[in-house]
């Protein structure tokens, strides 16, 4: 208790808040530009930590994370483009309530579900780091292969027009996961003689090109700005104070998304856009009205924000128990400790207890300032949308993830990958295949085909190979989540091709 004390007096300082304050705002700037992810972030603050003291150079570098990560809701909500890739399902009910006139509700409830759940990623980081770390190495090849598929049900909840359509879209997600070198056995597949295809396909030059461009030829074929002023705030307007009341009375929905993001994130690899997608799909199955997620339902965005912000601090927990990054911008956060000679282990907790334990609080001091940070910073941006013209809004998106594309990887082959998907997108968009699905086939393809991979070769030997998926008691309680999320999503279309599932509204099946 007297480190945690001593821990909480040394972030309760002038320089260490306004580090935060600042940190936390530019995180958010970065995080909201389409291309700019919170990896590039960190590696980009990176230098400048190091004439830093240790404490403050994590505090900028921890602040910076959770504002970059929150960021992306913005454009998601606003643009309907995810500004990181864990903010994919923000898009989902984000960008429809922002076409209702709902633009505000949507940013509040992303704001107060990103300050909840930073704060429960920070609870847990404090009080089951070494446990959860020990719990995380029991996850195999086997059973990331069944997270992936529990992933990939996904697909049904994503396709209510049309569960064949989505599952297309699924497939060429998964077939576009296979470009490159194969993350196992090394074979080089489907690069068609351009080796810096090799390394497969970015998923941020994926997203870009999935669901920026093709929401910009929308915009420029039919002369629209992406929301008209019936958004501005104005009468439509609801207070944060409702927007905070509305989502406490859902507490199911909070909580559940929360030990999504916390179970997933201790899972070295997995990933912030796993996370939101996980959750995302629970919230839908357990929902009430589970046909209006797609179409502007605040529980969505909550869903996948309060889930990716859990994400942060979370996986923090096999990086500083184990030394294993538990997301790519993990990595740098290691190398900065590595930097000043702080090794990842119990000694990182008791003989700089309190350089560790005020870093963590300043994570949660960071999630804290998403609030007032991004209420305003909310306000501002969606202002400027609304009241920039198409025909300024168009070119200044589009060069923004030209330069954001092309800064990933110093390539040009990639902008022509992102406006060939991005095309490409359009006119699948047009046909009624949507981006969500062939997004969430590239991401969760390449972690069940390496999972599987890696499992049937160490089964080699064994009488009946495929039963190594299924040998230990967590691959089969992950296999039944698997059955039953299938089950959940198919029945109903089942029921409902049948007859015998009434999906009329209540106020028609009352004749009125």
């Amino acid at each position: 208790m007297e480190m945690m004390l001593q821990a909480l007096a040394s972030l309760m300082t002038f320089e260490s808040i306004i580090t935060v304050l600042v940190g936390v705002s530019a995180g958010l700037l970065i995080g909201s530009m389409p291309g700019l992810t919170a990896t590039m972030a960190l590696a980009v603050l990176l230098p400048f930590t190091f004439s830093m003291e240790a404490l403050q150079g994590l505090i900028a570098l921890g602040a910076v994370y959770m504002g970059s990560i929150y960021g992306g809701a913005f454009t998601a909500i606003l643009i309907n483009t995810p500004g990181t890739p864990s903010s994919i399902a923000t898009t989902f009910d984000g960008y429809p309530m922002a076409r209702q006139g709902r633009a505000y509700e949507a940013l509040a409830g992303a704001t107060i579900a990103s300050v909840i759940g930073g704060l429960v990623g920070v609870a847990f980081l404090l009080v089951l780091a070494p446990p959860l770390a020990r719990w995380a190495v029991a996850f195999g090849p086997a059973e990331m292969f069944w997270v992936a598929m529990l992933g990939l049900t996904l697909v049904a909840s994503l396709s209510s027009d049309s569960l064949l359509k989505g599952l297309l879209g699924g497939c060429i997600g998964m077939l576009l996961s296979t470009i490159g070198v194969s993350p196992v056995g090394g074979e080089t597949r489907f690069t068609f003689g351009f080796p810096p295809l090799q390394g497969g396909i970015e998923l941020i030059v994926a997203l870009i090109g999935l669901f920026v461009i093709p929401e910009l030829l929308s915009m420029a074929a039919e002369g629209r700005s992406t929301l008209s002023k019936e958004g501005e705030f104005g009468k439509r307007e609801v207070g944060i104070i409702e927007v905070a009341k509305r989502i406490l009375r859902k507490p199911g929905n909070l909580i559940r998304s929360c030990l999504i993001g916390q179970v997933i994130a201790i899972i070295p690899g997995a990933g912030g856009n796993v996370t939101s997608l996980v959750a995302y799909n629970e919230a839908r199955r357990f929902s009430k009205d589970p046909k209006s997620f797609g179409k502007g339902n605040l529980d969505g965005v909550v869903a996948s924000e309060s889930s990716n912000n859990v994400m942060v601090a979370g996986s923090m927990i096999p990086l500083l128990t184990l030394g294993i990054p538990g997301a790519p911008p993990d990595a740098i956060i290691l190398g900065v400790l590595m930097l000043h000679g702080l090794r990842p282990g119990i000694d990182l907790f008791t003989q700089t207890g309190v350089l560790t334990n005020g870093f963590i609080l300043s994570m949660g001091l960071a999630a804290l300032m998403l609030l007032p940070v991004g209420l305003l910073g909310g306000r501002l941006i969606h202002r400027v949308v609304i009241r920039t013209p198409y025909y300024f809004m168009v070119p200044c998106i589009a060069m923004v993830t030209i330069l954001g594309t092309f800064a990933l990887r110093n390539s040009l082959l990639d902008v022509g990958i992102m406006l060939i998907l991005g095309c490409a997108g359009y006119f699948l968009r047009l046909i009624g295949i949507h981006a969500a699905p062939i997004v969430l086939g590239l991401i969760l393809g390449g972690i069940a085909e390496q999972g599987y991979v890696q499992t049937m070769l160490a089964a080699v030997v064994d009488p009946i190979p495929w039963l190594r998926l299924v040998r230990n008691p967590l691959s089969m309680v992950l296999a039944g989540l698997v059955v039953l999320g299938t089950l959940t999503a198919l029945v109903p279309l089942w029921l409902q091709r049948s007859g015998r599932l009434d999906t009329r509204p209540a106020g028609e099946e009352n004749g009125s």
